[in-house]
């Protein structure tokens, strides 16, 4: 669909294109990220004519801005941003919305009464009640990571994040305050086993680059393609699948957590997998943060038998600076910023844009390809 809409816009002599350049109406804003207030939520007539776009949260700004920009030069296409707490009262007003970390359970999508699509920030789709969604005719898409930089992006902060665990970030602040040298003593990737826990693409991108710090690498995925496994591809060592989660870990010095959180896949390092895992080993995680068990991280920090915990994803969003997981000097947060690179977001940004004009100029056609979920066809789309 992606590459449908991406032909139409570029031949500037096909139907829908032309259609863009003369279509007029009202102009979007160049404001900057303004919440949009339910009293402001006045419909005029002209409005009958915008595909509205409504961005559901106050996190992530630069999602928002560089979609805008993106959309200027369409003002028949609004895009606005709404906090949380006033999403519900004015998402009948929107055609089209994008999830920003805020979960959209039935109550919100049962008042969504003109929206035709939610599509979700990022990767994954754990943040939409897709039952929901089909049971109210809405369609449902993400963006895969391939191709638009998020998963490279991702890559790279495992990469920080186990250096920063290996060379002891915490600590080398402290000496630098203590005017202490030489401490402390640091790790290196060199020669360490990675345990790639859910090798899809961000998996596939941080195997490209653990390889030139001369890292083995395993992974497990749940089906491996006859292809890749036959292969004598040079990425991964070794391969495994599902059943093999716990094996694995107890062969590795660091586990990168690459999973999407599913009902089959929550807190699925836990106690059992955490307990299988080398005494001193690092836990990386730069997926969702449900995918692991958090007293089971706490008492394996506390108990000295997880070597240390990095993770750009917390349990509740945004992280308690407070909470008590954090007095540990081997413990490093950042604040869901993995995936939060200017060329990631700009990628997305043009398939949003395309993905708003296309659905407006086809007056929100059904005609769209669909995943298919256990249980059935559901309301689903990807944008690829």
């Amino acid at each position: 669909m992606y590459n449908i809409a991406k032909t139409a816009f570029r031949n500037k002599n096909s139907t829908v294109a032309s259609l863009f350049h003369s279509h007029q109406s009202r102009s979007i804003s160049r404001q900057s990220s303004k919440l949009v207030k339910p009293e402001r939520m006045v419909e005029k007539e002209e409005d009958k004519k915008v595909t509205r776009v409504l961005f559901c949260g106050p996190h992530l700004p630069d999602s928002y801005n560089f979609t805008r920009d993106y959309l200027q030069p369409y003002p028949f296409i609004q895009a606005d941003v709404a906090h949380f707490r006033d999403v519900p009262e004015v998402i009948k007003n929107y055609h089209i919305c994008v999830t920003l970390l805020m979960q959209m359970d039935s109550f919100v999508i049962s008042r969504a009464s003109n929206m035709k699509l939610i599509m979700q920030f990022g990767v994954g789709l754990d943040g939409v009640d897709i039952d929901a969604a089909t049971k109210n005719g809405i369609k449902v898409a993400r963006i895969p990571s391939e191709g638009n930089g998020n998963a490279a992006s991702c890559s790279e902060m495992a990469i920080y994040l186990m250096l920063g665990l290996l060379k002891k970030q915490n600590e080398m602040q402290m000496s630098v305050q203590s005017r202490l040298l030489g401490q402390p003593t640091g790790g290196t990737l060199l020669g360490k086993t990675v345990f790639i826990l859910g090798y899809g693409n961000i998996g596939i991108e941080l195997a490209k680059r653990l390889k030139p710090f001369g890292s083995r690498v395993i992974a497990t995925k749940r089906s491996w393609p006859a292809s890749v496994m036959n292969s004598d591809s040079s990425l991964v060592d070794e391969k495994g699948s599902h059943e093999d989660i716990y094996t694995f870990a107890s062969k590795a010095d660091i586990v990168v957590v690459c999973l999407r959180l599913s009902k089959e896949t929550a807190e699925i390092v836990n106690n059992k997998f955490i307990s299988s895992m080398k005494k001193g080993a690092l836990l990386v995680n730069i997926a969702r943060g449900g995918l692991i068990n958090y007293e089971s991280a706490y008492q394996g920090l506390e108990s000295g038998h997880l070597g240390g915990l990095g993770t750009d994803v917390a349990w509740s969003e945004p992280f308690d600076p407070n909470d008590p997981i954090l007095k540990f000097k081997n413990v490093i947060m950042t604040p869901h910023v993995a995936g939060v690179t200017e060329f990631s977001y700009r990628s997305m940004a043009k398939v949003r844009k395309i993905l708003s004009l296309y659905l407006h100029f086809l007056h929100f056609v059904t005609k769209l390809n669909c995943y298919k979920y256990t249980g059935g066809r559901r309301c689903c789309l990807t944008v690829a």
